[in-house]
């Protein structure tokens, strides 16, 4: 059991999860009953089209810690975790993926790393040498790809930016979430640049992942890798250029100015 903190929000966005997510759900609901003294779970359903509302709404009735936030269109990942995040009452807020390919026994670690290096978010990192996965090489390439992508346009020194699990302190995330504009697959970059830049402390935690998705690109196709690096230089400029996530929290609601958007 995790003594120290408050309560946790742990957010789960879901898209056509229908034939999984109530046994996910009710499974993490299990493990995070022994982990924390008081926690939620946010599971976040981003428009699917099949029974994945029925089945999480299934889950709700079944334990008061499960919350379900619906929206009839698709969005996105980063949007759902935005809602999320919104909603959210704890101290400590996670981002964990509904596949439950990163089991949620892990999380004691991060809140570890957390407490004991004295830092402000704590994400997963599939590069981090006590690191176990099983997950396609032909990802491991792209991953590594991009994190020399990212370390050359922000100076952002962490390896493995799009682990599915990570852990922040609610003051830290919940004003940046209201920042973001990317709302697909580069989100994650957006979000950790702007924590960097404003001086918060990331650090990686080693994870355990057992990739379950299949095919050889899982759920990311081609289109999706253009898509991430035009996002990624828009966030670039946006953070470099146009200064837009340095405006006064005021300002946080405003589109960017003119120019290179997502």
């Amino acid at each position: 059991m995790i003594k120290r903190g408050g309560k946790v929000s742990i957010i789960m966005p879901g898209y056509n999860e229908g034939d999984n997510i109530f046994d996910n759900l009710v499974e993490a609901d299990r493990v995070f009953r022994n982990m924390f003294a008081d926690y939620e779970i946010l599971f976040v359903n981003d428009g699917s089209q099949d029974n994945t509302l029925e089945m999480a709404l299934k889950a709700e009735r079944s334990s008061s810690n499960i919350r379900v936030i619906n929206y009839p269109e698709n969005h996105g990942k980063g949007n759902a975790l935005r809602e999320g995040t919104a909603a959210a009452m704890g101290k400590y807020i996670v981002f964990m993926d509904s596949d439950l390919d990163l089991p949620p026994s892990q999380l004691p670690r991060f809140f570890e790393i957390l407490f004991e290096k004295d830092a402000d978010v704590v994400i997963g990192s599939k590069m981090h040498p006590e690191s176990v996965s099983n997950y396609p090489l032909s990802r491991k390439i792209v991953s590594f790809g991009y994190y020399v992508f990212l370390l050359v346009l922000f100076r952002l020194n962490t390896h493995d930016t799009q682990t599915g699990l990570k852990l922040f302190k609610a003051d830290v995330i919940k004003p940046v979430m209201k920042r973001i504009l990317v709302k697909r697959f580069a989100f994650d970059i957006e979000v950790l640049s702007i924590i960097n830049k404003r001086g918060y402390k990331i650090v990686e935690s080693p994870v355990v992942l057992d990739f379950k998705r299949g095919p050889k690109w899982g759920r990311i196709q081609i289109k999706d890798i253009r898509d991430i690096v035009v996002d990624t230089l828009a966030i670039f400029y946006r953070l470099n250029i146009l200064r837009y996530y340095d405006r006064q929290e005021d300002d946080m609601l405003k589109e960017p100015e003119e120019g290179i958007s997502s």
